[in-house]
């Protein structure tokens, strides 16, 4: 079963704004099985758009489109679909009831004709309601073929994928099990990981796939398998597993949850019942917005502070001016003092800090641009790693980040 996504809209095509809507949608449909053939973005024009939604209809069975289905002028998505469809657009008392609904509850201005016409859809759809805001979703089936239209706002796209779309998609075709498995690896780059694991994966089944998905200071291995018969596909993945954690014993960190690999850091902290803040110089607060991103991190993490410049080091952490002076404010001793005083600040079972030169210039050090120092303090140790980055800052920065987050799952693995 084979699906594409269709995101619509000019913010696409000029960068004005990334799209997220695709990758979640992809995830959503690999979990029932529906593989995502194609991924294409057009511009908000009738005949663009008509030809993307020829061509997907050509190669695959579901068609999920984004975008365009705002009120305003530009928002062409529904007259394009009904013009695809031969169909014309009908008045939906439900959906008017909802925008209705939706004006009296958090809009205070007057509810115009433009708003009352997005209760305007093709009559050969069914209406997927969108509580969430105005612009219903729509699914139109031709030909054996499925067509969903959804509304490019991310929160409300991602509310009918998983509320009216997935259910409908499973409950109207018997897809396969497709299972993915990402083992973390650190501390290898991807060409040395491939010599070393070469006849492990020369000897893989047909039916299992393996990709490398390098990162700055990792490596992803993620095997992929589908069929109808999800007992087997398990097993045999998992014995494929147990034959190449041998090969990576020292550098194998755990698997990847959907989230990413601070998601294990998280299920590790609470399981545990542990916590974790955070001292930060030259990584400029990353840690704690990776550690944040996800739902429920209050329970592990209780703070962090971004001390910036040197004086702040010194007036909100308390790190000794000695220290700097006699080390430099890139130093292992100045990222060990920061670790332990953001440790008694808020009271918690680990702490990491950074500090480090991300360029382009040295700012208040003399260390090379790239130099990083990134300390981990518990209640009984501190110790740091100094690295060397590059000289790009961007690069820099991630990689500071990364490093941090592997030399603290180091030590949760520890205890």
């Amino acid at each position: 079963m084979l699906a594409e996504i269709i995101t619509i809209g000019d913010e696409l095509l000029i960068g004005q704004v990334v799209d997220t809507n695709s990758a979640f949608i992809a995830k959503e449909l690999n979990k029932i099985g529906i593989s995502v053939y194609q991924i294409t973005s057009v511009q908000d024009d009738k005949h663009h758009i008509l030809t993307a939604l020829k061509d997907a209809e050509s190669r695959v069975d579901v068609i999920i489109i984004t975008g365009g289905l705002g009120p305003t002028k530009d928002d062409i998505t529904k007259k394009t679909m009904a013009e695809y469809f031969n169909d014309t657009l009908v008045h939906n008392e439900s959906v008017l009831k909802n925008i209705e609904n939706i004006w009296k509850l958090y809009v205070r201005q007057t509810l115009l004709q433009i708003n009352k016409d997005q209760a305007l859809v093709p009559s050969k759809a069914k209406v997927l309601m969108n509580i969430n805001g105005t612009a219903p979703g729509m699914w139109i089936e031709k030909n054996n073929k499925v067509f969903i239209s959804l509304p490019g706002v991310p929160f409300e796209m991602k509310a009918l994928i998983q509320n009216e779309v997935i259910p409908k998609l499973s409950e109207k075709y018997k897809c396969p099990f497709i299972l993915h498995k990402t083992l973390l690896v650190y501390g290898l780059g991807e060409s040395t990981l491939a010599a070393r694991i070469e006849a492990w994966e020369n000897a893989l089944p047909e039916y299992i796939k393996l990709a490398y998905l390098p990162d700055l200071g990792r490596v992803r291995l993620r095997l992929s398998s589908k069929g109808f018969d999800k007992d087997h596909i398990v097993k045999e993945v998992q014995n494929q597993i147990d034959a190449l954690l041998p090969l990576i014993k020292n550098e194998f960190f755990g698997y990847e949850d959907e989230d990413g690999n601070e998601f294990l850091i998280a299920k590790q902290l609470n399981k545990s019942k542990q916590t974790i803040a955070v001292a930060e110089s030259c990584t400029g607060g990353k840690i704690a917005e990776r550690i944040t991103i996800h739902a429920g991190a209050s329970s592990y993490f209780k703070g962090s502070v971004v001390t910036y410049a040197t004086d702040s080091k010194i007036n909100v952490l308390g790190v000794s001016k000695k220290v700097i002076d006699a080390h430099s404010v890139v130093s292992s001793q100045v990222a060990e003092a920061m670790a332990q005083r953001v440790l008694k600040l808020f009271k918690t079972d680990y702490a990491i800090a950074t500090t480090g030169n991300a360029g382009p210039t040295k700012g208040d050090a003399d260390a090379e641009i790239g130099t990083v120092f990134i300390a981990i303090a518990t209640k009984n140790k501190v110790y740091s790693e100094k690295f060397m980055l590059g000289n790009q800052r961007e690069k820099v920065i991630n990689k500071a980040v990364n490093k941090a987050f592997e030399m603290l799952l180091k030590e949760i693995f520890k205890n």
